[in-house]
């Protein structure tokens, strides 16, 4: 029914677009990196939709949210406060060498025991098995770049991040089922990601910064 080797191919690039949305100090970049990853979802979505055509209603949503609208606010609010990302807590070199560790580590860890995580016997099966491994890498580099970054718009990053990682994971354990559909349409979190933006263009013009150190500052 479905494209094992396909699936667990975009599956698999998702990781790698998710190091590089992370890494790239260049903030439009990072947004074509998350860009990038937001077709792969797509992708998986219509791969999964042969076993429940319910899932092409949401890989259509997907499309227009996150590979359209969010990288279009993206852009925008970047064209607004500037392309080079602020200086991170940790540098390039030490970071880069921590989110690899961090994507073979949390990869295989979750690989070999899913069982743990997931105890249901879809989850054990092998594309599914590699989809949850990826999806809690990916999880698990979206919080490192909300932690390790000053930048406000690659806090927003590390967000989308994490939601992908969450539909990754949610379409992976219930592919048949029509409220998978629904619950993955009614958690996207587009409306989310342009109240941040519009909130860190209202700091940008405020402070003349995004960075999140200087939140502080704010006071009521």
């Amino acid at each position: 029914m479905y494209n094992v080797q396909l699936i667990e191919t975009l599956s698999l690039i998702m990781i790698l677009t998710s190091v590089t949305a992370v890494e790239t100090r260049n903030l439009r970049f990072a947004s074509i990196a998350y860009s990038v990853q937001a077709l792969l979802i797509c992708g998986l979505l219509l791969q999964f939709a042969r076993g429940n055509p319910a899932l092409y209603w949401w890989a259509g949503t997907a499309f227009a949210t996150k590979a359209v609208v969010t990288p279009l606010l993206l852009f925008a609010y970047i064209k607004r406060t500037g392309e080079r990302e602020l200086k991170a807590i940790i540098g390039f070199g030490p970071s880069v060498v921590i989110a690899a560790t961090m994507m073979i580590g949390f990869y295989r860890l979750t690989h070999n025991n899913i069982h743990l995580l997931a105890p249901t016997p879809l989850a054990t099966e092998g594309v599914f098995r590699t989809n949850l491994a990826v999806a809690l890498t990916v999880f698990a580099l979206g919080i490192y770049a909300i932690l390790t970054r000053r930048d406000a718009v690659k806090t927003v990053i590390g967000i989308c991040l994490l939601e992908n990682a969450v539909h990754l994971s949610l379409v992976s354990l219930a592919p048949e089922l029509r409220e998978t559909a629904l619950v993955g349409i009614a958690t996207e979190v587009v409306v989310t990601v342009w109240l941040l933006l519009y909130v860190i263009a209202g700091i940008h013009q405020r402070f003349g910064t995004t960075d999140t150190f200087k939140l502080s500052e704010l006071h009521w």
